[in-house]
């Protein structure tokens, strides 16, 4: 019997990454329809905002952040596109369970989550900073 998962907390996320998030889904449609629809309804529950108001307390794409997950130790990890993800650099995709969950979550809020096996996880961000890409 599947586990009930609490209510989801409100999410926050950028103009831009919503269009790429969006552009995103759309494309892995055919190639993976589940974490498709998964990053879909992320995104149409997140209330949109203009880049310059998303607080940067907030997970967006690039940010490094620190979660524990089910009460474990703290990791750090940067969410990235599936083309930058290393999992040994700590760079996860947003394409991965946990990476869509992560994002437009604040300092301070959990998520629970379905990992790929259907187990339910609770993760917690703790501290989330947000780093400038370099070209």
């Amino acid at each position: 019997m599947p586990q009930k998962t609490g209510r989801k907390p409100s999410i926050t996320i950028s103009e831009t990454d919503y269009e790429r998030l969006s552009g995103l889904a759309e494309a892995l449609e055919d190639r993976n329809p589940e974490i498709s629809e998964t990053m879909m309804a992320e995104l149409d529950r997140a209330r949109v905002v203009r880049d310059s108001a998303l607080a940067g307390t907030v997970v967006r794409m690039g940010s490094t952040l620190t979660y524990t997950a089910d009460a474990g130790e703290p990791k750090t990890v940067t969410l990235v596109y599936p083309g930058d993800a290393d999992i040994e650099q700590g760079r996860i995709s947003i394409t991965t369970p946990v990476g869509t969950a992560l994002l437009g979550l604040k300092e301070g809020q959990s998520i629970d989550w379905a990992a790929r096996n259907g187990q339910i996880h609770r993760l917690t961000v703790l501290t989330v900073n947000q780093t400038v890409e370099s070209a």
